[in-house]
């Protein structure tokens, strides 16, 4: 993360996240829509709305971020960040000179070679379900024409 975007989620303000324009991440994008949709619900019951995006400090690799995070998300969030911060611990020990920057764009390539395998195999899964399936067409329409 840079400074810029972190200083931009250090920046969103704590009482109404809505008059701010920018949206620098996923998660800031949500905690909109989520207190936006809390301040509705808190003005039908008449009692003030729990909030629904909590900031969260996460450390990677040594480095700790503020976070601001969907409460029903939080602990996807720091099973997300365990991970991450055990993939970018490792590059450290076996590259000490490494900067956290270059490490966290090894750890992005990481995940993203690991989606993308996810991807394959779940096409391949998909292509051999649907040879299985014309395959078994095949032989049941065989069967038949033999009865």
């Amino acid at each position: 993360m840079t400074d810029n975007q972190s200083n931009a989620i250090e920046k969103q303000p704590k009482n109404n996240p809505s008059q701010n324009t920018q949206a620098p991440n996923k998660d800031v994008a949500v905690q909109k829509s989520t207190q936006s949709g809390a301040s509705t619900s808190s003005q039908d019951n008449g009692k003030a709305a729990e909030p629904q995006i909590k900031k969260v400090d996460i450390a990677i690799a040594g480095v700790t971020y503020p976070i601001f995070c969907p409460v029903h998300e939080q602990e996807e969030l720091l099973s997300a960040v365990s991970y991450i911060n055990n993939y970018a611990l490792d590059l450290k020990r076996d590259a000490p000179s490494l900067s956290q920057e270059s490490i966290l764009v090894l750890c992005c390539l990481n995940l993203y070679e690991k989606i993308h395998a996810n991807q394959r195999s779940d096409e391949d899964r998909l292509q051999k379900d649907k040879q299985s399936q014309a395959l078994l067409n095949k032989i049941m329409k065989d069967a038949h024409s033999i009865l």
